[in-house]
């Protein structure tokens, strides 16, 4: 029979009896367990990234599939691609059982709909070019599980990232993940610590496929988009430090003429 450690209880009694610092102690003392963890997952995150870089170096997308808590830390980790790293919308999707209601409220059973997950890629013309990256903490969402078998099915390269041992959506991804960090503080509540594990693994595999697609150069975002003055003074700085330009006023002109740090860059070079 399949164990669900992320359901197991708590290793803390009587919550409501502790003051607030010890709340708080204990809850930061799980959460420091979540970095080694995935420290030993390392090589299978490493393996997905390849496959993912592969296809998206080919025109591929990449797509995130969960429910709940998984299925908003996908559609964050993909809404952020495109302001960070200046690539077009539509290239990291994230998708959530429900749908966009779901994002800020419970959908009532959408998760145990086995063939929605599905469904949902068909909306977004999913192909074999396409990556997908099943997301689920219990690593038995119905509606993730149908999605990646579905996937299978197709020829599309399939991941997944779970909080549980040789779990269902790991048999159905080709590059399963497993971040098993034990218990939740408060039973069942996979938003914390396997949560912070999703979105940690979530952020490597974003940040090391837009590297090496080649939209981060040094160690700084030379493609993200200005839409803000904060990210706008950050881009000048980092274009007068590119082109040894000394005149606040001269930068923010070029940067603001060619909308990012590297095609400015590109143009006064």
């Amino acid at each position: 029979m399949f164990k669900r450690i992320t359901e197991e209880a708590s290793e803390y009694r009587h919550l409501e009896k502790m003051s607030v610092k010890e709340i708080l102690t204990n809850i930061n003392k799980e959460d420091k367990k979540v970095p080694d963890v995935i420290q030993k997952v390392i090589p299978k995150i490493e393996a997905l990234i390849h496959a993912i870089t592969d296809k998206m170096l080919m025109g591929g997308r990449l797509f995130y599939i969960g429910a709940g808590t998984s299925g908003r830390l996908g559609i964050v980790d993909a809404s952020e691609c495109p302001p960070t790293y200046g690539v077009p919308y539509g290239l990291v999707i994230g998708i959530i059982a429900g749908g966009n209601k779901a994002i800020t409220e419970a959908v009532e059973f959408a998760e145990d709909d086995a063939d929605q997950g599905w469904k949902d890629l068909q909306y977004h013309y999913v192909t074999d070019k396409d990556v997908v990256v099943g997301v689920a903490a219990s690593g038995t969402t119905p509606y993730v599980i149908g999605a990646l078998e579905k996937c299978k099915e197709h020829g599309i390269v399939t991941g997944s990232i779970s909080c549980n041992r040789d779990s269902p959506v790991s048999a159905a991804a080709e590059f399963p993940i497993e971040v098993v960090v034990g218990p939740e503080f408060v039973t069942g509540s996979t938003r914390m610590k396997s949560g912070t594990a999703q979105k940690l693994v979530l952020n490597m595999i974003s940040t090391t496929v837009m590297i090496q697609l080649g939209r981060v150069e040094d160690n700084k975002m030379v493609n993200m988009q200005l839409t803000n003055e904060k990210l706008v003074d950050r881009g000048v700085k980092m274009l007068m430090e590119n082109t040894g330009i000394t005149d606040y006023a001269i930068a923010k002109k070029l940067l603001l003429t060619h909308g990012s740090v590297k095609k400015a860059t590109e143009n006064y070079k």
